[in-house]
Order: structure tokens, then C-alpha cells, then sequence
């Protein structure tokens, strides 16, 4: 019997190599691939729809996306993510520590305001890129940059991070602290639009905005006076 094999579906590991040789999005690579082999199985659409659902559904492979752009990362730092990002931050001379986690504070938090909180993170944002690039901005500067001051620059990458998605997702009207808000009040007889408790988080989410990129510029000053009073 002459059985012809469809090889056709076997795009789909195509697409994640040169997704993760692209440093594309992980999630985006994996779902990418999972269209295009269903395609070239010649699956229609609500039919791929409905066997990728009943696949998550039964396996409930919800630690695995996490885990993928987690290996997706750890790759990318064993073939010199780190390095390329304190080299590129090493080329902007007038890039400072400070000024580089405040940038990444505004994105942060007005990329949160929008719904946005996949966009940063410790795992996928700070570790791999904002850090590196705050510790090259200050070993311009300093080149020999001691360990404790490189540990306190990776604490407030992160400070900065917490900092721009606490304050930022609570512009956000579909947020669930937002909603649990709304439910609470609801309850106590306070019938209070969604849109209003929304709105009422952006003076507190600017607040924070300054507060911290103060305590940043500042950061800038205490690196200066550490490294002069540890200089010989």
C-alpha cells in the first residue's frame, strides 16, 4: 500500500526556529506555529480554533507557557543578551542609571495604564535587559563598579518595575483591582462607575511617577558619592 505522509504540518517547527532566531515573543512564536501547522494540516479555522481550546482545556498547559519564554530568555542570555544590552546602553553618553530606569518607568507605567502588564517584568524585562542596561550605564562612569552598588542597581530596576505596573494598572478601567473595588463599594450601597475609580487612580499614579523618578535622579548622586568615597 502506497501511504503519502503530509510533511506539510512539520512548518510549524520552522516557525519556531526563526521566531526564537528573531528574538520574537515567545507566546507569539508558539501560537504562531500552532496556526501554521493547523493550516498546513489543512484545518479550517473554527476547527483549529476549537482543538487548540479543548488541548488547553485537557492538558492545562498553562505552567508550560510560562515556562517557554522563561527557556525562550535563558537561551538568549547564553548567547550574550546581557552583554549586547550594556553595550548598547554604553554607546549614549549621556545615558545615567537613573535617567535609563526613569525612561523605563514612564513605559512601564503608562504601557500598564493601557492594560499592558505583560510589557516588563522581572523574568522577561528586568533581569535579561533593564538591569544589564542600568549596570553599563553606570560602569561608563565608574568602570570598576563594586558588587554592592551593582546589587542596589538591580533592586531598584526592579523597585522601578513594581513601581510603574502597581500605579499604571490601576488607570486601567478592566482591571480586577478595579472591578473589586467597584464590587465592594457596590455593596455597601456606593453605586460608583468603573470609569470614575479609573480616572481617580491617575493623579496618584502621576504622583508616584514623580516621587520615584526623584528617588532615581537621585540614585544618580548617592552612585557619584559611593565610588568618590571609595575611591584610593
Amino acid at each position: 500500500m502506497n501511504h503519502t505522509v503530509n510533511l506539510w504540518p512539520l512548518l510549524g517547527v520552522a516557525v519556531i526556529i526563526v521566531g526564537f532566531a528573531l528574538r520574537a515573543h515567545p507566546v507569539l512564536v508558539v501560537v504562531a506555529a500552532c496556526f501554521v501547522t493547523g493550516f498546513a494540516a489543512a484545518m479550517d479555522v473554527p476547527t483549529l480554533l476549537a482543538t487548540l481550546g479543548a488541548a488547553f482545556i485537557k492538558t492545562r498547559n498553562l505552567p508550560l507557557i510560562l515556562l517557554l519564554p522563561l527557556a525562550a530568555i535563558g537561551l538568549l542570555e547564553r548567547y550574550g543578551l546581557k552583554e549586547h544590552a550594556q553595550a548598547s546602553i554604553a554607546r549614549i553618553k549621556s545615558a545615567t542609571t537613573g535617567r535609563l530606569l526613569i525612561v523605563y518607568l514612564a513605559i512601564r507605567e503608562v504601557s500598564a495604564a493601557f492594560g499592558l502588564t505583560s510589557i516588563g517584568g522581572h523574568p522577561n524585562m528586568v533581569r535579561p535587559l533593564i538591569a544589564p542596561m542600568a549596570e553599563g550605564a553606570a560602569e561608563v562612569r565608574y568602570p570598576q563598579l563594586p558588587d554592592i552598588l551593582r546589587h542596589r542597581i538591580r533592586a531598584m530596576s526592579a523597585a522601578t518595575d513594581n513601581v510603574g505596573l502597581f500605579f499604571g494598572e490601576d488607570v486601567f478601567v478592566a482591571f480586577g483591582a478595579i472591578v473589586l473595588m467597584q464590587t465592594f463599594l457596590l455593596g455597601e450601597g456606593l453605586n460608583v462607575d468603573p470609569l470614575h475609580i479609573a480616572l481617580w487612580g491617575i493623579p496618584t499614579a502621576v504622583t508616584a511617577f514623580i516621587i520615584h523618578a526623584w528617588r532615581l535622579h537621585r540614585f544618580d548622586a548617592q552612585i557619584a558619592r559611593t565610588m568618590k568615597r571609595m575611591a584610593p
